[in-house]
């Protein structure tokens, strides 16, 4: 009797559920993110692009930093955790992937700048360049930092063009970036200044005084380019933003913003 109660008792055991393993905890997904470093001249027309970016990609997170391209080369080149630049030219990303701090495959032009010469000074014309530059009311020309800056660069190469080099040389005053220049001209500290036309046609400036768009046949093609940093080339987000800024509602924007824009 008590061997058949033992046989029942394993019988009936082995009938019984095995207990479920227990879970293996795990961690919740990274939020997806993207680092931006971005030309000075797009400080206004990156709020609408990232605002339409995020329509399509509400679960990336964006985080942007401006200023002077060469500025923004340095950072990089110092190790700085940005995963895409947005410059004001193509030097400026060619110079980072030749150094190996981005992918070469990722380059593209995303937009075309336009420079103008542009003045808040009651009294002040600006519908002729030569005349607005030799005016004597005008004693200080903004002109963004030609070393770090392309816009400013192109604004020398039309002063030079134009032969206005002496004229120009002592009215001179230098912003560290466009965006700064821009300033330079909107409080008055200086007369006129050279600035890009994405920043005039902003919301902010584009009833602020008078301006007038430089033929592009003065200077330097101002071909902004694009790029994924070294850092960015293993995000997935950097490489939906890029993919974004070729879309057509990405060319709109730059187009409302007085950018030309290039081929597809």
């Amino acid at each position: 009797m008590l061997r058949f109660c033992l046989t029942l008792a394993l019988f009936l055991a082995g009938l019984a559920p095995t207990p479920a393993p227990a879970a293996t905890p795990t961690s919740p997904a990274t939020p997806a993110s993207v680092s931006i470093a971005a030309a000075a001249n797009l400080v206004y027309a990156l709020d609408a692009l990232n605002a339409a970016f995020k329509q399509s990609a509400p679960d990336v997170t964006l985080t942007c930093t401006t200023g002077a391209s060469g500025n923004l080369v340095a950072q990089i080149t110092n190790g700085a955790p940005y995963d895409i630049f947005l410059s004001a030219d193509l030097d400026y990303p060619q110079a980072l992937i030749k150094a190996g701090h981005a992918d070469a495959k990722t380059l593209t032009t995303f937009a075309i700048g336009r420079l103008v010469l542009w003045t808040t000074k009651p009294g002040v014309e600006v519908t002729d360049i030569i005349a607005t530059v030799n005016n004597p009311a005008v004693q200080k020309l903004a002109v963004a930092n030609p070393v770090t800056a392309p816009y400013g660069r192109a604004a020398l190469q039309v002063i030079d063009h134009l032969g206005l080099t002496s004229a120009a040389r002592l009215k001179i005053v230098t912003g560290e970036n466009i965006t700064q220049t821009a300033q330079f001209v909107e409080t008055g500290h200086a007369d006129a200044g050279f600035v890009a036309r994405s920043l005039v046609l902003s919301p902010k400036l584009r009833d602020k005084g008078r301006w007038i768009e430089i033929s592009a046949a003065l200077h330097a093609p101002l071909d902004q380019g694009v790029v994924i940093t070294q850092r960015g080339a293993a995000n997935p987000a950097a490489a939906r933003y890029l993919a974004f800024l070729k879309s057509d509602p990405a060319r709109k924007i730059f187009e409302r913003y007085g950018y030309a824009l290039p081929a597809k």
